[in-house]
């Protein structure tokens, strides 16, 4: 009988930070430029050279540090980790490894099933990226481009408690988002400035001793990071089952096939002879520094998301929507000030303004509509004078083009506010029923999905917008001889 196992997953997060300069020298930080135009005699790692720490970098370390709940390690310093690979020019990277600026800490992240759950951290530490590189057609060509080397670097490593690749994916989003809300980093995985590497192993359920550790590097999508661990758990599964031994190794994974394959055996740690680096003195943050760095912290996504869901009354998932990033934060909030209800601001934003950014591929900093002229609109909604579908389909994309628009004299003159004038709406039905005497009978024998006929019938003979809900309601009441 087949053996069930328990899945335990821990996660090497790498995200670049969005700072001018790399981590320790004056080079520029710029994706697409020309290869190997950003770089110096330090990034390149030439005899003499002294790296000089990016203070930013450490500001950023603290920031994300305090977003998790971490301590924040007054008394840190770099080290060296020695390894060859031809994109990494020094021989070294620096790195952090016996001090990290970040101990401990939690990642709240929501499940695929909307549950909250919690992920523990080990650390968080600074650190270089290395250069880029780049295989040509013929396998015996490799080129290397070392505008990346030296960009600064925050890793974020969970411990092995996340048991599931759902769970996996949607810690890594929950850590995007935190690395985009607080705006130290683009978290663009396209670009390869966020990465995860997995780290997966089974043992048989009930069982407490972990097994052997497989890696698996560099993946740049949430899909792939699921993926790769469900082939891999199946892979492990099947092996164990066979009486086999799971080997410890780095792997890869292949998209187009939807495998991991074997990059290098693990069978022992690597050697990286990590020892202080002697060109970095020891770093001290200061309580003045720490201060000033908690002043500057944005209102965070789970304080947001409980006060949107408990205090405002939204549901869940829109209170989830809205905490994606600050500016939606920010856009929703102005709309509140507007005296926009939250749940009918939330589902402009959901819906109409989500759909619009989607369509043109925007961001919603690169929306052209103001919070109070997205309020006026929605106003003239609530206020009766235009009807939902009107505002959406005739105005909304009218606004778009012309942000200084004024919404009600353009509705106005299109002849699109509703009209409420009872005894015109009377009149009209009364042609309509007249129109239609046969309608009329089935209508009053049973028929009543008639009614969106006359409906019809209504706007075919009105120039003007009426209520859909008086002319519904009048109608009815023609209709059964009231």
């Amino acid at each position: 009988m087949a053996q069930t196992f328990s899945l335990d997953i821990g996660l090497e997060i790498h995200t670049q930070l969005k700072t001018q300069s790399k981590a320790f020298c004056a080079d520029p930080v710029l994706f697409g430029a020309q290869p190997n135009s950003l770089v110096s005699p330090i990034s390149l790692g030439h005899p003499g050279t002294l790296p000089v720490v990016n203070k930013k970098m450490v500001e950023f370390a603290i920031r994300l540090g305090l977003a998790f709940g971490c301590e924040i390690n007054r008394f840190s310093f770099f080290d060296r980790k020695n390894y060859f690979y031809p994109d990494l020019p020094k021989g070294y990277q620096i790195t952090q490894d016996k001090a990290p600026i970040c101990l401990g800490g939690i990642i709240q992240f929501r499940s695929k099933e909307g549950e909250w759950k919690t992920a523990q951290l080990n650390r968080i530490h600074m650190e270089e990226d290395a250069g880029k590189s780049i295989h040509g057609e013929s396998a015996n060509e490799t080129c290397i481009d070392l505008n990346r080397a030296g960009v600064g670097l925050l890793e974020i490593v969970t411990e092995p408690v996340l048991h599931s690749a759902a769970d996996a994916a949607a810690c890594l989003m929950e850590v995007r988002k935190m690395v985009r809300f607080l705006d130290i980093g683009d978290g663009n995985m396209e670009e390869g400035s966020f990465r995860c590497d997995a780290n997966i192993s089974i043992r048989p359920v009930g069982s407490e001793t972990l097994g052997s550790k497989v890696e698996i590097k560099n993946m740049n999508s949430f899909r792939h990071v699921q993926k790769s661990i469900e082939f891999e758990f199946s892979r492990q599964s099947a092996i164990l089952n066979s009486g086999g031994t799971v080997v410890s190794e780095t792997r890869m994974f292949d998209v187009e096939k939807g495998e991991t394959y074997s990059m290098r055996t693990k069978e022992t740690l690597n050697d990286y002879r990590y020892f202080p680096d002697p060109d970095l003195a020891p770093m001290m943050v200061s309580d003045q520094m720490l201060n000033d760095i908690k002043a500057g912290m944005p209102e965070l996504p789970y304080p947001l998301y409980l006060h949107f869901t408990q205090k405002l009354g939204l549901p869940e998932a829109d209170a989830f929507f809205l905490t994606e990033s600050r500016e939606l934060v920010r856009y929703f909030q102005s709309l509140l000030a507007e005296n926009v209800i939250p749940k009918t601001a939330a589902n402009w934003l959901m819906t109409t303004v989500r759909s619009w950014l989607n369509e043109q591929g925007r961001d919603l900093d690169e929306f052209p509509v103001s919070p109070s002229s997205l309020a006026r609109l929605i106003q003239l909604v609530s206020d009766g004078k235009l009807s939902h579908s009107v505002a959406v389909q005739d105005v909304f994309q009218v606004l778009v083009d012309q942000p200084d628009l004024d919404i009600e004299a353009f509705a106005t003159k299109e002849n699109l506010l509703l009209q409420f004038d009872e005894d015109s709406l009377k009149n009209t039905i009364q042609e309509v029923i007249a129109a239609f005497p046969d309608k009329v009978k089935e209508y009053q024998s049973g028929r009543k999905a008639l009614l969106g006929m006359f409906i019809g019938e209504m706007k075919k003979r009105s120039t003007a917008k009426s209520d859909p809900k008086l002319v519904s309601q009048l109608l009815e009441e023609a209709l059964s001889g009231k």
